[in-house]
């Protein structure tokens, strides 16, 4: 299941590229049905004392296909970090630790929707996307009104950063998962029932992997239509999906007895837990163009918490059986733990697949963030040359953070900890009373938000300060040991 962004039309194209007011993320896969469903053409509303009007009606999403949807939305990468996220909280503390993220997850969900709800009928208008709900709350707030327009630039900004950090992850993800399966090439066996193999081949440092796949993803980002890769994003949704089966059939067949596995991990290690959780649990801006796309909307709650409950499920599950089978050894991607045998190894490269056709679709947000304004200020002549320009310096951006930090668990941890803290827990309970403060909100309310809130805020800094940390310390260790080698020859 990939983990991708859609737009608002049934394509982009460089020629139709606009600056837009606002802007709403999914993590969902770019087919036609699903970006006309995901990001829909603005609808004016018919007269100013009209309720809230939303663009599904008759010809919307049904409740099967909004609950695919959702689930799609928020399984992807961050599902195969989770066990090692287990590891750092502990085999007991790290299952209630995402439950408790679950629910907390599902709840801003809700106030995210109320709010746009609220603040749509309010502002009469039939749409609210994530950073226009915020601007508006600002609005309700005098001594705020005048900087309204920043609550929507910041909500951009994080959706920037959140979506170029998952391109470093999938820089990262592909060159180690890539490196892997060619090192072990040589020695790989039809013997699934251990991870040996008769011969492993030292290749290239991960990072000269990540220059090799630059021109590709270069070229994949250069497409001009995302209508245009919708049957690839099929196939890699159906093949990263067939992985994740083969995944967990592995994990559930070879538990490991006794379990001798600590039950609360470190506490200086709680913190990456919580950038790596977050990252995972990261969809809430698919659920306001969602909910505004359903047949019935009034079912959408519905839909949320059993998605929401399949998504947490799905998530305890793999992550606390993931680090059973592997225990201490689990890596970044539990990908990395599977046997070196040709049923998986294949598995690998089908994943990779996904992640790189994912690449793309990821990449649109920032872009169509960034271009228009750009391709604007330049005459018609230079708009394709500039647009290219900077979606390459996009790709190159990317790919130089992914060198600078070629961990994949720490870059997971750190991209979760700076933008899905604020995006999932910080903004939607300070949304909520921004929109309701002049309509007697009790202190409960107020005081169960500001601690949401407050929770979030100490992820952000405990987990950037860990995760930058280690990053440090890894960076630093592998230093030296180039240095060794390099002795050494």
């Amino acid at each position: 299941m990939a983990s991708d962004t859609d737009n608002r039309h049934s394509g982009v194209t460089f020629d139709t590229l606009r600056p837009s007011p606002g802007l709403v993320t999914s993590r969902l896969s770019a087919t036609p049905s699903e970006v006309e469903a995901l990001f829909p053409p603005p609808v004016l509303p018919q007269s100013p004392d009209s309720q809230y009007q939303r663009i599904g009606g008759r010809t919307g999403t049904t409740f099967f296909q909004t609950l695919i949807h959702l689930l799609k939305g928020n399984i992807g990468t961050g599902l195969l970090g989770l066990p090692l996220a287990v590891r750092n909280a502990g085999l007991v503390l790290g299952p209630l630790s995402l439950f408790a993220m679950g629910v907390i997850a599902v709840h801003c969900m809700n106030l995210l929707v109320r709010c746009s709800h609220h603040l749509s009928v309010k502002m009469n208008k039939p749409f609210l996307d994530y950073g226009e709900a915020v601007q508006y709350g600002m609005e309700n707030v005098s001594w705020l009104r005048r900087h309204s327009i920043w609550g929507r630039r910041i909500v951009n900004l994080f959706l920037i950063i959140t979506q170029l950090g998952f391109c470093c992850v999938y820089f990262v993800f592909l060159s180690d998962n890539v490196k892997q399966v060619v090192e072990a090439s040589n020695g790989t066996t039809m013997n699934c029932h251990n991870n040996q193999t008769a011969v492993i081949v030292p290749s290239f440092d991960s990072r000269l992997y990540m220059l090799c796949f630059l021109p590709a993803i270069i070229l994949l980002v250069f497409t001009p239509n995302l209508k245009y890769l919708a049957p690839l994003s099929l196939v890699a949704n159906l093949t990263m999906c067939g992985s994740l089966v083969f995944i967990y059939y592995f994990c559930f067949t070879n538990i490991r007895y006794p379990i001798n596995l600590p039950k609360v991990g470190s506490a200086s290690n709680y913190p990456l837990f919580f950038g790596t959780a977050i990252f995972a649990f990261e969809g809430i801006g698919v659920v306001l163009p969602l909910e505004n796309k359903m047949q019935n909307p009034e079912r959408f709650n519905l839909v949320l918490y059993l998605g929401m409950g399949i998504v947490t499920f799905l998530y305890i599950s793999l992550g606390t059986t993931g680090y059973i089978t592997f225990g201490e050894a689990i890596g970044g991607s539990i990908t990395l733990n599977l046997p070196n045998c040709w049923m998986y190894q294949i598995v690998k490269l089908l994943y990779c697949f996904g992640i790189y056709i994912t690449f793309a679709l990821q990449f649109y947000v920032p872009a169509e963030i960034l271009i228009p304004p750009a391709v604007a200020r330049v005459s018609e002549r230079w708009g394709l040359a500039v647009d290219l320009l900077i979606r390459t310096a996009l790709v190159l951006f990317t790919c130089a953070l992914a060198i600078l930090i070629p961990q994949l668990d720490l870059v997971i941890s750190l991209v979760g900890s700076i933008s899905s803290s604020f995006l999932a827990l910080i903004f939607p309970p300070m949304l909520q009373i921004l929109t309701y403060h002049n309509e007697g909100l009790s202190a409960w309310v107020i005081i169960k938000n500001s601690l949401i809130s407050v929770i979030g805020f100490i992820g952000f800094i405990t987990g950037t300060y860990i995760s930058i940390t280690e990053i440090i310390k890894r960076n630093g260790k592998l230093d030296n040991l180039d240095l060794n080698l390099f002795q050494i020859q």
